[in-house]
């Protein structure tokens, strides 16, 4: 496996301008093509509402979105020929709300990299956050930028959260082409417990062994804590080794509406300092 189709969360401002060099710097190391993706969600207002907006409000709204999507993509494309990127780089300028397109374009790709959401402020009243639920409703690895920072190196020392389950397997199996290019990987499992249905005798060895065989040279850690969240626990030890990217399934369920993570995966996207790869 490898990445030669990622999918970029594109928008105007500094955030999506750091979020941008990252993703043309993942896309560089991976050789990869870089669609860009620039959503304008369309006015949520009730439709009496709607019919009193004069024309030329609306026509001043649309300049206004046509503005701010030219200048967007006119700022990536001078950053993508700075990065000798331009000859494989797709823009793609869409009305429709964030989530359902990049849930729908992210199914023909295979790595899609969106921006954390802010962590000081609330969410809007009905969305919801979007790096946890595209991982859960796409089928396919998210890889989340931080809301602040640049992070000038994409996967050199990898961290991976391992709880031997469902979603931490396919995050590992879907970051292989990371972990392959890795300098340093290293495995941690965070209160593991025991029994031929868990970690094993070792945890993180049956894992570090599988990885081997891929030719990835991984070190297999345990951290026991009962007082400090594991999330914490995780994002500390990050810190520890200077690691510039966090493997990790994606926990949760997404119904109707309703999306609904598990705790260690909502504390991380709440509290991330490193690019984090997510699977479900």
């Amino acid at each position: 496996m490898a990445f030669h189709n990622i999918l970029l969360q594109a928008g105007a401002g500094p955030v999506a301008a750091a979020r941008a060099d990252y993703a043309l710097g993942f896309a560089e190391k991976h050789d990869a093509h870089l669609t860009a993706v620039y959503c304008v969600p369309p006015i949520d207002v009730p439709a009496y509402v709607e019919s009193m907006i004069p024309a030329a409000v609306r026509e001043m709204q649309a300049k206004a979105a046509a503005k701010s999507a030219a200048d967007a993509k006119a700022a990536l494309e001078a950053a993508a020929r700075r990065a000798g990127r331009s000859a494989r780089l797709e823009w793609r300028r869409v009305d429709d709300d964030v989530l359902h397109r990049l849930t729908l374009d992210a199914r023909y790709a295979d790595l899609a990299i969106v921006g954390q959401s802010n962590p000081d402020a609330p969410l809007p009243e009905g969305s919801v956050d979007l790096p946890g639920a595209l991982a859960l409703a796409a089928g396919r690895p998210v890889l989340a930028v931080p809301y602040a920072g640049r992070f000038p190196t994409q996967g050199e020392r990898v961290l991976v959260a391992w709880n031997a389950g469902r979603e931490a397997t396919r995050a590992v199996n879907d970051a292989l082409p990371v972990l392959k290019l890795a300098k340093q990987v290293t495995v941690l499992a965070v209160n593991p417990k025991g029994g031929e249905q868990r970690h094993g005798e070792q945890p993180g060895a049956d894992i570090a062994l599988h990885l081997a065989r891929h030719g990835v040279k991984a070190e297999a850690m345990r951290a026991i804590s009962d007082e400090i969240d594991p999330g914490d626990v995780i994002l500390s030890r990050a810190a520890d080794i200077g690691a510039d990217m966090l493997v990790m399934g994606a926990f949760g369920r997404s119904r109707l509406r309703e999306l609904v993570l598990g705790g260690v995966t909502r504390h991380i996207l709440k509290h991330m300092t490193v690019p984090a790869l997510l699977s479900h």
